[in-house]
């Protein structure tokens, strides 16, 4: 049975593994969510940009197969990310992501073209979400097994797409929102997100302040219209959490699309059920 941690023990841990016992190897870091701390067999993370092979401007753990870095780089990035987290790459599943609303019901690993968001309750796929400001979603259900890994950019995030996945997962693997853990990890914080006056019209004002010294332009909280939808979803506060880190801000981190303007890498998100079975559960 999951337990909700505690409201205040809620936090992002960094964790460092070294590729080889020696200390001078290099280490990747990433994000696991202290909200899925506590589940066996579950794989859940955001990586960081350490611990790859991609020279500047990718340095270094460039996972993004859309970017100009040498595919050969990416695919060895892939595989040392793999191997610590002691999963195969072809068990991945991921999309082309085209900051749109469609979901994928994934029933094999790949990659597919068109979608923004996944879901699957078959164990062994590992869904992949790859960001450089945009907002990766993660989503457990601990009662069907269920997961969902989404990719909310602005216009994604216009369109719905964390609460449509909600009822994906609701109408798929009769998912109840109650139940769900979310993880809305790291992007672009609101005080570093200035938009126009267009793209603000597709917001409420709760998640918008406006530009200092800017007419016209406003400061978007898009982890925060996230949270909105999962909370308007159903999922409750405490099953909800946020990272706090900034990926334009925290530079020695993470990717950032308009930080760099353009000439960067891709973090990866994923989430899946290991092959094993949790206690508890049926083989």
């Amino acid at each position: 049975m999951y337990r909700t941690p505690a409201r205040n023990s809620l936090k992002v841990t960094l964790y460092r593994y070294s590729m080889k016992q020696e200390s001078c190897a290099p280490c990747n870091e990433f994000i696991v969510p202290e909200l899925f701390s506590n589940v066996g067999n579950l794989v859940a993370l955001q990586t960081t940009r350490a611990g790859g092979i991609s020279p500047a401007p990718f340095a270094s753990l460039n996972l993004g197969r859309n970017t100009p870095d040498r595919p050969e780089h990416v695919a060895e990035n892939t595989r040392r990310l793999c191997r610590l987290l002691r999963i195969e790459p072809d068990r991945l599943a991921g999309s082309d992501q085209v900051h749109g609303t469609r979901i994928c019901n994934v029933l094999s690993p790949g990659f597919f073209e068109g979608y923004d968001a996944l879901v699957t309750n078959t164990r062994n796929i590992y869904l992949c979400i790859f960001t450089a400001d945009c907002f990766p979603v993660l989503l457990f259900d601990p009662e069907t097994m269920a997961v969902a890994a989404i990719h909310a950019g602005w216009k994604g995030t216009a369109g719905g797409i964390a609460a449509k996945t909600v009822g994906m997962m609701q109408e798929l693997f009769g998912s109840s929102p109650e139940n769900l853990l979310a993880w809305i990890g790291t992007g672009i914080s609101q005080a570093a997100y200035e938009i126009d006056s267009p793209v603000a019209k597709s917001f409420s004002n709760e998640h918008l302040i406006p530009s200092p010294g800017k007419a016209g332009k406003f400061m978007l909280d898009l982890a925060g219209a996230n949270r909105s939808q999962l909370l308007g979803s159903g999922l409750l506060p405490s099953r909800i959490e946020c990272s706090v880190h900034c990926s334009a801000r925290d530079e020695a981190l993470f990717y950032s699309y308009r930080r760099d303007e353009g000439r960067t890498g891709r973090m990866a998100s994923i989430i899946g059920i290991t092959g094993d079975p949790m206690p508890g559960q049926p083989q």
